[in-house]
């Protein structure tokens, strides 16, 4: 292994990142900060939602932030370096295995989902104050949530990156992304799907619901979540699910 290899490439990606921070904010912040604004705000403020909802709108919020961030971050960049810009071939030549140049893109994905979650939460804090009822009261916990989260979009941009043309980039969220958040519990915890136990059953295949009621349980506990352990074995599962396809997709396109 070339740690000298994939150290540049992963200063390189950061360099793109920090380069393109103003289309990135606009991109992945923009949303969920409306979102925030209209049901936490304006919503609240008239009386239509309860105070309380403040409180039970932004764990959600920082999930559909992180998830977007992270699978945008891997995916665009995968879809465009092997269907038209062809930069692929040349990290291909670098002096490290295919497997790692996917694993190094995750990485860099990840990172920048961390950073999405981070800046959300204190931004969303500030735009729903005052009301916001939020504690950590297990900062290893919630750092283990927020590291989980931040790989399972990250290895579902590296699957979906390498899974999807170009021509069906308006597809993939359409029929993918948009559906998966407002399924995700992300609004609403999963409890409130209870007059539907049949849709309350079908969601749990989405990752997202297990990102949402982690960032709840770590952030407004005396909501209801799903139970902490069941959170975390279902992220590590999609986690390891998606990263593994990912990878298998990665290396099939790699020699195609």
């Amino acid at each position: 292994m070339n740690w000298k290899a994939f150290g540049a490439m992963l200063a390189r990606d950061a360099h793109v990142a920090r380069r393109n921070a103003i289309q990135l904010f606009l991109q992945t912040f923009l949303q969920p900060l409306l979102f925030v604004f209209i049901f936490g705000r304006v919503m609240v403020g008239s009386g239509y939602m309860p105070p309380q909802y403040k409180s039970l709108l932004l764990p959600g919020i920082i999930a559909i932030s992180m998830t977007f961030t992270g699978i945008w971050a891997v995916a665009m960049p995968l879809i465009a370096e092997f269907q038209w810009t062809r930069e692929i071939e040349d990290r291909l030549l670098a002096p490290i295995s295919v497997g790692w140049i996917a694993i190094e893109k995750v990485i860099a994905g990840l990172l920048q989902a961390l950073v999405a979650g981070l800046v959300v939460l204190p931004l969303g804090w500030l735009v729903l104050r005052p009301g916001v009822e939020i504690s950590i009261g297990n900062p290893m916990m919630f750092a283990l949530i927020l590291l989980l989260i931040g790989a399972f979009s990250a290895c579902g941009g590296l699957a979906l990156g390498c899974s999807m043309n170009q021509q069906h980039i308006g597809l993939m969220f359409s029929m993918l992304i948009t559906p998966m958040i407002f399924f995700g519990c992300t609004y609403y915890p999963w409890s409130a799907l209870q007059g539907f136990p049949i849709l309350q059953k079908l969601v749990l295949i989405n990752p997202l619901v297990y990102a949402s009621e982690g960032m709840r349980a770590t952030l407004v506990p005396q909501f209801p979540h799903l139970s902490i352990v069941a959170v975390v074995v279902a992220l590590v599962f999609f986690d390891l699910l998606l990263l593994g396809l990912g990878l298998r997709q990665f290396e099939k396109k790699s020699v195609s």
